[in-house]
């Protein structure tokens, strides 16, 4: 397993080993020794995956407040995404930053996403599954987010008409979270 610097602190973009022949490829998606050896220190808790039958679906921005906030260790199974981070961490010297990353499941890459963070990501081909453990519970109490088209964000999203959930849609702008971290 390789770590790809990501710009901010506690996140990491990771590479894992392939090893593949005429067959195909065998890969460790997830070993704790390994991961704990490149820092990676958190008990995940719960896998969750996400299926989005369109290229353009974007999924996001989310997070759960404190104290039930989630460190995310996301992975495309199938296909391909633009998977986006903004640090919520109003004490750190990336604040309000974001980094957009491609994962995919030709490149295997994984995406640490530490608490503090919000987490969203835009489909690029249809039919895409992503899995992504957690190291807390869902809770509805603290389920949060912000508005994937922020303005004060600019992110670039790959798409011009989006597919959104009627929630995403209506998520309220960065600002409004200034003091959650």
């Amino acid at each position: 397993m390789k770590v790809v610097e990501t710009n901010f602190t506690d996140a990491k973009l990771l590479e894992p080993r392939l090893f593949g022949d005429e067959r195909g490829f065998f890969t460790e998606s997830y070993n704790k020794k390994v991961l704990e050896t490149l820092g990676v220190t958190y008990s995940f808790v719960q896998d969750n995956v996400s299926y989005s039958a369109e290229a353009g679906t974007i999924r996001g921005l989310h997070f759960q407040k404190n104290p039930k906030a989630q460190t995310k260790l996301i992975q495309v199974m199938q296909g391909a995404i633009y998977d986006v981070i903004v640090d919520l961490r109003k004490d750190s010297t990336t604040f309000k930053q974001w980094r957009g990353y491609i994962l995919s499941a030709d490149n295997h890459r994984q995406l640490l996403v530490p608490k503090g963070f919000a987490h969203g990501f835009c489909t690029l081909v249809p039919h895409t599954i992503v899995m992504y453990k957690v190291d807390e519970y869902y809770s509805a109490e603290h389920d949060s987010g912000v508005l994937w088209s922020d303005k004060d964000l600019a992110i670039p999203w790959p798409v011009t008409s989006p597919i959104l959930s009627d929630k995403d849609r209506i998520l309220p702008l960065l600002q409004e979270y200034e003091d959650s971290f």
